[in-house]
């Protein structure tokens, strides 16, 4: 197995974020630094800043609400509050998607690696929402111009059309296939409206509402969801059998 693929099946991160673990030295294959690309087995010991990691038999599938404020990062000396800290879960889990500081609403969290990055994958165009509250009067210009897509100058990128529907004067829902950085404040930005309030209520079929979570609090995904999840990223195929 790639070890970028081992330690994401281990529940530490996304085989993306494997990569920049193996790049920054912090991983070690029997006590030496792997060479890039490396594949290892069960037989080998991968350490992570010199613990031990080993792939689960068994996974968390957490709905979290992330708080205003709370950073999404595992580690952060200038962050009041991460995402990791808040959740205060016994088990090592991570986040597929992040939410900017700002933000509040649902993260999805766990320590299965290979939906991490299932879900992540921006080419699978998988569907977030958001609630959106702005500082001015919203209208059909405004509606349609960021369903068409936004150039955001920052980034040199047109976002993907979307749907964006009205749900009170300076309200609306969007629903975005993509993830880039700050997306929706960006693009209210360009066409002269600043975001007042930014909360994600669903991630693909996981809906916040569902889990009736409070700021900080956290619910364990039903059966019927996880499934959905590993079908609808093709992992499996939506009875809980695991395609290899």
């Amino acid at each position: 197995m790639r070890l970028n693929k081992y330690i994401a099946s281990c529940g530490v991160c996304s085989r993306r974020e494997a990569d920049k673990l193996i790049e920054s030295g912090r991983i070690t294959v029997n006590g030496v630094l792997p060479t890039p690309g490396a594949d290892v087995s069960e037989e080998d010991t991968v350490c992570l800043d010199g613990k031990e990691i080993k792939t689960r038999k068994t996974h968390n599938y957490l709905a979290y609400y992330k708080p205003v404020g709370v950073v999404c990062t595992e580690k952060d000396a200038h962050a009041e509050k991460t995402v990791i800290e808040d959740l205060n879960f016994p088990v090592r889990v991570t986040y597929a998607g992040r939410l900017d500081r700002d933000s509040e609403g649902l993260l999805i969290m766990t320590d299965d690696g290979d939906l991490i990055q299932a879900m992540m994958k921006g080419s699978n165009k998988h569907e977030k929402e958001y609630e959106v509250t702005v500082d001015k009067d919203v209208n059909g210009d405004f509606l349609k111009r960021m369903s068409l897509g936004v150039y955001l100058k920052e980034l040199d990128r047109t976002t993907r059309p979307c749907t964006v529907t009205r749900t009170g004067k300076r309200s609306f829902n969007i629903i975005l296939t993509q993830g880039l950085n700050r997306q929706i404040r960006r693009m209210c930005s360009e066409l002269g409206y600043e975001v007042v309030s930014l909360k994600r209520i669903r991630v693909m079929c996981v809906e916040l509402k569902s889990h009736k979570l409070k700021p900080g609090e956290y619910d364990r995904l039903t059966t019927e969801e996880v499934a959905k999840l590993y079908r609808d990223t093709k992992l499996g195929d939506g009875n809980g059998n695991r395609r290899d």
